[in-house]
């Protein structure tokens, strides 16, 4: 998971992260799938820690093409 730091002047409840209440300057950790989510907000919220690199994704086998 990633980590990100809530910049705001007053503690927050966060609906997505399960209701928490988050403090100022509290670094919460947050899903990397939603850690663009948060850093988009720079006024709100400021990385800590990048999500993880994703394990490479096999690729699926390419159907043969037809020839015409």
């Amino acid at each position: 998971m990633a980590r990100v730091r809530f910049l705001g002047p007053e503690p927050v409840t966060v609906p997505e992260l399960g209701g928490r209440h988050v403090e100022p300057d509290e670094v919460v950790e947050v899903p990397d799938e939603r850690f663009e989510g948060y850093i988009c907000q720079p006024s709100n919220w400021e990385a800590v820690e990048e999500p993880k690199a994703a394990p490479a994704k096999k690729s699926a086998a390419k159907a043969p093409q037809k020839e015409g």
